[in-house]
């Protein structure tokens, strides 16, 4: 049997957050009240929400289009990055892990946004009354992977001018 590609194990890592994402935003729906906080600790709530949006519910009131527009957006941003991860190096480890998680989580949200025409979003953080918007799994892998692309920008030793390993 020939030995699988490298990028396999980083696809899977997408595919593990999509499954969790999809998992806990069933949960999510199943065992919450929608807009009714569930505390858990004095700074966490469990609070079923629904963003038809982007990030901190950016055009969630826009008349649906915005379903579309950001739905296009994230095939795109998938496709590069199931591209990325394919040409990078096989001996990288935290740039394709970031790549990674922003790729399930890219497709966690478009799976919403495609089947149910809103993003679930269910944690909720706050401290002093001041509320932080509700968020799932998917937006918390895109933002870990974010910071571990930045993180990954600053380790990673500089190839040319270029500076670059992105699709080429």
């Amino acid at each position: 049997m020939r030995k699988l590609h490298p990028v396999i194990w980083w696809y899977a890592l997408a595919l593990l957050v999509i499954v969790l994402d999809q998992l806990t935003k069933v949960a999510a729906e199943q065992y919450l009240t929608y807009a009714r906080p569930l505390p858990v600790t004095s700074w966490f709530n469990l609070t079923l929400q629904y963003n038809p949006g982007a990030a901190f519910s950016f055009l969630s009131d826009a008349g649906g289009w915005q379903r579309y527009f950001f739905s296009g957006i994230a095939v795109v941003i998938s496709a590069v990055l199931v591209v990325w991860l394919y040409r990078l190096p096989s001996g990288q480890r935290l740039l394709p892990a970031a790549l990674a998680l922003i790729l399930g989580g890219a497709l966690g949200n478009l799976w919403d946004r495609l089947v149910l025409g809103h993003v679930v979003d269910f944690i909720s953080l706050h401290y002093a009354g001041a509320f932080f918007p509700a968020f799932n799994i998917a937006d918390s892998a895109i933002t870990v992977g974010a910071g571990l692309m930045i993180l990954d920008s600053f380790l990673a030793p500089r190839q040319g001018q270029s500076g670059g390993t992105g699709p080429q």
